[in-house]
């Protein structure tokens, strides 16, 4: 297996970007190696078979769509409150849709998932990771409402990126109006005291 961690990154990205734009069918080595512009062969030095590229794909996709740091907790300085779950919300799907073939890609392993179990097991443990994290962040963080509140809250912004993807003029044609769908969305699960 070849080891040089960049080239692995960058047919990782092109994976992502070949995702996003042809669908888990359109996912091969060739079509991996046309998009990184890498000579014929090279994705399949790189990854053992199919499936070991969906696995690590995504892998891939959490990564680039985990916010830095320092950036999160610039959001974090005001104080605790529904208003500012709502900033949060809104800097994720800024960052989702700044993100566009990562979130297409995890849709489309989402799908992929569904038909291989190997690549489902490594989406649910990414995935349920990532939740947790984010659900032990909240509640250190003092944000108001509990576990079941950011479940809900999880599966309404899930929904709302789905249909801004596939069907954006279905709820929000524009940035305010989903600026706006945010905020609802949040308001509901998190009434004022």
């Amino acid at each position: 297996m070849a080891r040089n961690p960049e080239r692995r990154t960058a047919l990782l990205d092109a994976a992502i970007d070949v995702l996003a734009d042809e669908g888990a069918r359109g996912l091969t080595f060739r079509a991996v190696d046309a998009r990184a512009r890498t000579p014929t062969g090279t994705a399949s030095n790189y990854f053992a078979d199919r499936d070991a590229l969906l696995a690590q794909v995504a892998v891939r996709v959490n990564e680039r769509m985990t916010p830095d740091p320092a950036h999160v907790a610039r959001l974090m300085a005001p104080e605790p409150s529904r208003e500012l779950i709502v900033d949060l919300m809104r800097d994720l799907v800024r960052r989702v849709v700044a993100e566009r073939s990562g979130y297409l890609a995890m849709l489309e392993l989402r799908l992929e998932a569904t038909r291989r179990p190997a690549l489902r097991e490594e989406l649910n443990r990414t995935v349920r990771e990532t939740f947790d994290d984010n659900l032990r962040f909240h509640l250190e963080a003092g944000l108001p409402g509990d576990a079941d509140d950011m479940r809900v809250l999880y599966l309404a912004m899930s929904g709302l990126l789905v249909e801004h993807f596939t069907l954006p003029e279905m709820l929000s044609d524009t940035p305010e109006a989903l600026d706006e769908l945010v905020a609802v969305t949040v308001e509901r699960i998190f009434p004022e005291a």
